[in-house]
């Protein structure tokens, strides 16, 4: 943090700053109160936890002898390479666009994968089933990293003239001339289709088989019985049911993508969260990973709930308690 103009003052000052100079298990203790909604603050400025105004958007319940009980906001502390930047700031202006292109690539993978795993289903044991088998068991064995190298080398470098798609950029620009930021879609479309590559396979096996499974059941019969297209049958009676284990894969993918994206932003230099973790890690910024790794946790853990939701939904056999 202080490169090579340190001296024994200077390390003193950061390491009470940031409590370094406490035990580990207090500075644990420390962190953990950093992070909860309603957190304990002395009223001395010798301490780590001194209620300073701007440090915290507190709102002060009372105070009992030297100590002050806040309602606030988690505090994931401040960057140590990024000249005090708070780590809520970072995260805030890189989670969107990491949120934008896990979206987009959950979506490729929704659209396609469950297109693709009705026409297997519906040509089970053909040469159309076994070439879809063989491309979703691709997809889902090419790891996202080499992906990225090969998806920009192709489209972005030996076929720009074709594609004109660039190898490398973020969602927003500079430009040329300086004068100002616009958003540049196109940069879109190689990072999204390498992140969903890998679901893309999974969704194709699972509606496939989810299909089949479905198609064989009493009722399916009945409305085949009945003369009802199969086209009809499908979209009315099948289709809803075969989801279920579709969409419960997919909560789970779309919340591992915020995670899952380090590779492929840092390859297509995509200005997201992913990207941001691998440069905390090559600089041992660590409120930066710490602060990450929790957002990324927690919307996992929010993403989980409504698919309980959902998943009720679409099927009235499954009652929430």
């Amino acid at each position: 943090m202080l490169d090579q103009n340190k001296n024994s003052e200077q390390i003193a000052i950061v390491k009470k700053k940031y409590g370094f100079d406490k035990p580990v298990s207090t500075q644990y203790l420390y962190y953990l109160n950093d992070l909860s909604p309603i957190s304990f603050h002395s009223t001395h400025p010798d301490d780590y936890t001194y209620l300073t105004e701007g440090k915290y958007n507190a709102l002060q319940l009372f105070t009992v002898s030297n100590t002050t009980i806040v309602l606030k906001t988690p505090y994931l502390r401040e960057s140590f390479q990024k000249n005090g930047k708070k780590v809520t700031a970072v995260i805030g202006e890189t989670l969107p666009n990491t949120i934008i292109l896990a979206f987009f690539a959950i979506t490729i993978a929704i659209i396609i994968g469950i297109i693709l795993g009705i026409v297997s289903a519906l040509n089970k044991n053909t040469w159309l089933d076994r070439t879809i088998a063989i491309f979703s068991t691709l997809g889902m064995s090419l790891p996202s990293f080499f992906a990225a190298i090969l998806f920009a080398w192709v489209f972005g470098f030996l076929l720009h003239k074709y594609t004109h798609l660039n190898m490398t950029g973020s969602l927003y620009e500079v430009d040329d001339f300086g004068e100002g930021v616009y958003i540049q879609w196109k940069n879109l479309i190689l990072p999204a289709i390498v992140l969903g590559i890998r679901p893309l396979g999974v969704v194709i096996q699972l509606m496939r088989n989810s299909l089949l499974e479905v198609t064989s059941q009493d009722y399916i019969r009945t409305a085949r019985a009945k003369g009802l297209s199969e086209i009809r049958i499908i979209r009315k009676h099948a289709l809803k049911n075969a989801l279920n284990p579709v969409v419960t894969t997919i909560s789970g993918w779309f919340a591992s993508m915020l995670a899952g994206a380090v590779f492929v932003e840092y390859i297509f230099g995509w200005n997201g969260l992913g990207k941001e973790i691998v440069e905390a890690l090559n600089n041992l910024d660590l409120p930066v990973i710490m602060g990450a790794v929790l957002v990324i946790a927690t919307t996992f853990i929010i993403i989980n709930i409504l698919v309980d939701f959902i998943y009720a939904w679409l099927d009235p056999r499954v009652r929430l308690e």
